[in-house]
């Protein structure tokens, strides 16, 4: 009888190259939101993935960026952490990505001591001649690691990964019962879904200054009733969150609603009020509340 494996999978990189594309293809379920705008991922967030004899618990986190407020520190930690506590290291990159961006991430790599997948995303939008530039390009950067190209969005060698993952899981025994999806709640779910509505239907600053907050989630037999606070930084931010006549919120509320119906299977209402509360992003009491400091 084969012993049971199970260990801790670590998605790293730079914003935008698709972990939390790659990350969702894997789990089978979208957990991590994906938006086209850079820093969409704050929180590191925990996948599970069972079999007879295996569990992995695959994390997404948020892309490598110089802070510029404590907001931003706080998700650098979730990096740091999760680089320490890996069984395997994922450092995603992308067809696009320059290898010379982040050579002090790219020295901690190279450092770790432990199995260690490249994985080179979005290969659909290259040809044959350029992946194999880059494929060269990062065994020379990284000649500890293996090197995979791959398109998280068209699921093209993804069960490659996922093949790379099974022969390099430790043994051991599951951490999570083998139910069990994903470490967030459903109220950190919901937050996340309207957060990502929030990045599609505004521009410039606006989404990267909002955080959301689950108020109430109270489940009966006919629906689940949700109420959320979008909180903004300035009283000019929350008029545009709204809308002329409350369209926009509007719109958010519609389409975060429906996304949420299909991931509980269920009816929901869902209630959105807006709050300004200036300067969270370098408030601690504040982030730690919103879930960004332990």
């Amino acid at each position: 009888m084969e012993k049971h494996k199970a260990g801790f999978v670590n998605i790293i990189g730079n914003p935008n190259v698709g972990k939390s594309t790659l990350m969702n293809r894997l789990v089978g379920e979208k957990l991590s939101i994906i938006t086209p705008k850079a820093q969409t991922t704050r929180h590191r967030i925990f996948g599970i993935i069972n079999g007879d004899d295996f569990q992995i618990v695959i994390s997404d986190t948020p892309g490598i960026i110089n802070p510029h407020h404590s907001l931003h520190k706080s998700m650098m930690q979730f990096v740091e952490t999760a680089i320490k506590d890996a069984d395997i290291v994922l450092y995603m990159t992308d067809i696009y990505d320059n290898p010379e961006k982040n050579p002090v991430y790219v020295e901690k790599v190279c450092k770790i001591d432990l199995p260690t997948l490249v994985i080179i995303n979005k290969i659909d939008l290259s040809d044959q001649q350029e992946v194999e530039k880059k494929v060269e390009e990062w065994k020379r950067l990284i000649p500890n690691a293996s090197v995979l190209p791959v398109s998280a969005q068209y699921n093209m060698n993804v069960d490659l990964v996922l093949k790379y993952i099974l022969n390099n899981l430790p043994e051991g025994e599951a951490y999570y019962p083998k139910d069990t999806l994903t470490d967030k709640t459903m109220r950190f779910i919901v937050s996340e879904i309207i957060r990502e509505k929030i990045f599609l239907n505004y521009h410039k600053e606006i989404p990267y200054s909002v955080e959301v907050v689950v108020d109430s989630y109270k489940e009966s037999e006919k629906m689940v009733r949700i109420e959320a606070t979008i909180f903004t930084e300035r009283e000019s931010q929350k008029r545009i969150i709204i809308g002329h006549k409350g369209e926009m919120i509007k719109r958010v509320g519609i389409e975060a609603r429906a996304d949420i119906e299909a991931f509980i299977e269920q009816h929901v209402y869902l209630g959105l009020q807006v709050k300004v509360d200036p300067d969270w992003r370098n408030n601690s009491q504040r982030l730690a509340r919103f879930g960004y400091i332990n």
